[in-house]
């Protein structure tokens, strides 16, 4: 078979941590002839070398380039283009990791759309990844119509022939952003790109230490040298007008503005952040007209202002405003409904814990001209967002907590301005109601097994903020019950530490509160067992029961019918089976799901002379102090170091 998909990892030293990105590209979905994976050794002087070619040696779909240290990863993955036999490739970092079906969605989706470039929906946990690009599936997409340039990493797949048509390559050498110059160029050029926002194919791995050489402190001379050169690039391939303004905005807005803003600012030396001001402007002043700041939001505009008139100490006390601003997401009744999870968040912006206000009336700014002070600045910013606010959104994002994975939630949202008693100011709150459907909140998808935390997110008056939804109100923590929904058992709950909403799926047991089951309420008079369990099931659900003596174990089908408050568990019982001996319970909630659990339901079953009776199991606590009390009789009787000779187990 031809070679579908050529893999390409840059490696220099990753240690352990290139196991899992191994083990992930080596049990992809694509078939184990239609791909091949290329490292290229970067000069490592650990052990990974001969763990490489060992690998290689084992498997025919892997091959090892060796070469001296290039310092970057420019020249590594250029080796590996020159080596690559796939109709596309696709660069992978060592420490991360690919969905199981990520070469076969994205070649699969590359080929059904023409594309020449493949960008797969993304996830990481302590880094940022773009959201608003995977905010759906985008099977033609360019960088006038979709946020194509908020994604600037190499981490995508590309088709071969037109990487080598067009002679692209990275930048080679000890630099910045050359993947920016490479990503800017593939998208201007390209005849089609396409995007994947419903599967998450490529996983940043959490970096914790300073071993890539993209992630050092930079120079900032350097740096905005290399940024130069990604706007060469759009300058090259774009005529003057809307579209290169908007390219140029995102280099603006990213690299720019937004490092000299709030805490990121203020948390930098101060000859740190007086080279990095100096810089930014020197390439603001030189590269942008008015109408690539003028795109900006309001926030952002104020600094860009700033910027382009030098005024460093009025951009510190800006940031050292704008870094009391927070996101509040006060949640409200969580509920089950028709086998939907429904719930509401109110969501405004607070400073120093309470909330922001903004002018009642208007403001007379000149736009044209930079603010006179940090207040009029500031006053700047809150008429921008009061005469926005028609335009302000707000999100839920259902975000995974192992991995980073996250999807939008269906959402209402209303908009509020709310008066501030005699104070001519306005609070403005954004008001959401989610509505998550265990079947298809993944993306179309079920959710899988996992802890699942709630993010608003909202843009509103130049900031986009997120803010974990909570903490909720002490009273309601425990009222919602678990929902037996989509062959999920999924349960809302409060974070201990912060009381923030979370859900877990498929891996409760204590919090699902079985263990409140009375045996009182338990009937089995006539050879089934009918029990309330406190859950929610929105239909006839089936369940399995299996019951455990010191012999044998027997499982039986049943189900859970909804009632007011709780659902009926109703089960046929085996009553010959059970004669004569006790049977501890257990209950399994998702019969059909890829690992069934059974969890402990805290009462027993005896059998006696055809009928079946309803006890409670000794508790496990009660058992441990009777053993103890055997122990120390026994030691008694026989005196201690007979005791300990016969062995203290028997």
């Amino acid at each position: 078979m031809p070679v579908k998909v050529s893999v390409i990892v840059p490696v220099h030293n990753p240690g352990a941590r290139i196991g899992d990105c191994i083990a992930s590209l080596l049990k992809q979905s694509l078939p184990p002839d239609a791909y091949e994976v290329i490292f290229v050794d970067d000069g490592s002087t650990d052990a990974t070398p001969a763990r490489l070619d060992a690998l290689a040696a084992e498997d025919p779909r892997v091959r090892v380039v060796h070469q001296d240290n290039s310092g970057w990863s420019g020249k590594p993955r250029n080796v590996g283009l020159a080596a690559a036999r796939g109709a596309y490739v696709m660069f992978v970092d060592h420490d991360d990791v690919l969905g199981d079906e990520a070469l076969e969605r994205m070649y699969g989706y590359g080929v059904a759309n023409g594309a020449d470039v493949v960008v797969g929906k993304m996830a990481a946990r302590g880094r940022p990844v773009p959201v608003e690009l995977f905010r759906r599936n985008r099977p033609r997409a360019t960088v006038a119509d979709a946020p194509l340039i908020d994604s600037l990493t190499p981490h995508k797949m590309y088709r071969k022939t037109f990487l080598d048509d067009i002679g692209l390559r990275f930048p080679e050498g000890r630099r910045r952003l050359e993947d920016h110059v490479f990503v800017t160029e593939a998208y201007l050029r390209a005849a089609n790109v396409s995007v994947i926002g419903d599967y998450v194919c490529y996983y940043h791995g959490q970096r914790d230490d300073h071993s890539k050489a993209g992630i050092q402190p930079f120079d900032p001379a350097g740096y905005y040298k290399n940024l130069r050169e990604a706007l060469d690039v759009v300058e090259r391939y774009t005529e003057p007008g809307p579209v290169r303004d908007k390219l140029y905005r995102r280099w603006l807005r990213v690299e720019m503005v937004d490092r000299l803003r709030g805490r990121r600012l203020l948390a930098l030396p101060e000859d740190h952040r007086r080279k990095l001001f100096e810089e930014i402007r020197q390439v603001v002043v030189e590269r942008f007209e008015p109408g690539v700041a003028a795109g900006l939001q309001p926030t952002q505009q104020v600094v860009a202002a700033l910027v382009a008139a030098d005024r460093l100490d009025d951009v510190t006390a800006f940031a050292e405003w704008e870094a009391g601003v927070e996101l509040a997401a006060a949640p409200e009744r969580v509920e089950w409904r028709d086998g939907l999870l429904r719930f509401g968040f109110a969501a405004e912006l607070t400073t120093d814990g309470t909330p922001l206000t903004f002018p009642g009336g208007s403001v007379r700014t000149r736009p044209d001209e930079p603010p006179r002070d940090v207040e009029d600045a500031i006053a700047r910013v809150g008429a921008g967002a009061v005469t926005r606010f028609g335009r302000a959104t707000a999100d839920l994002l259902l975000r995974e907590r192992a991995t980073g994975a996250q999807y939008f939630q269906p959402i209402e949202v209303t908009r509020e301005i709310v008066p501030v008693e005699d104070s001519g100011r306005v609070r403005l709150v954004l008001r959401g109601v989610v509505t998550v459907d265990a079947a298809t909140a993944a993306g179309g998808a079920p959710l899988h097994g996992g802890l699942w935390d709630t993010y608003a997110r909202i843009r509103l008056g130049g900031w986009t903020k997120e803010s974990r939804v909570g903490p909720g109100p002490r009273k309601a923590r425990a009222a919602t019950s678990a929902g037996v929904v989509a062959g999920r058992v999924v349960l809302p709950y409060w974070t201990d530490r912060h009381g923030t909403l979370s859900l877990d799926v498929d891996r409760a047991v204590k919090r699902l509160g079985l263990n409140r089951l009375d045996a009182d309420d338990t009937d089995t008079s006539t050879g089934r067992l009918r029990a309330p369990l406190p859950l929610y099931a929105p239909a006839r659900t089936s369940v399995l029961l299996r019951l455990t003596s010191p012999d044998a174990s027997v499982e039986t089908p049943g189900t859970l019918s909804p009632a007011d408050d709780a659902v009926g568990l109703e089960a046929a019982l085996p009553v010959a089976q059970l004669d004569g001996a006790t049977w501890r319970s257990a209950l399994c909630l998702a019969p059909d799901a890829d690992e069934p659990r059974f969890l402990p339901l805290p009462l027993a079953l005896r059998g006696t002379a055809g009928s079946v009776e309803v006890v409670r199991p000794p508790r496990p606590g009660v058992a441990r102090q009777l053993a103890r009390r055997v122990r120390r009789l026994l030691a008694a009787a026989l005196g201690r170091e007979a005791f300990e000779g016969a062995g203290r187990r028997t």
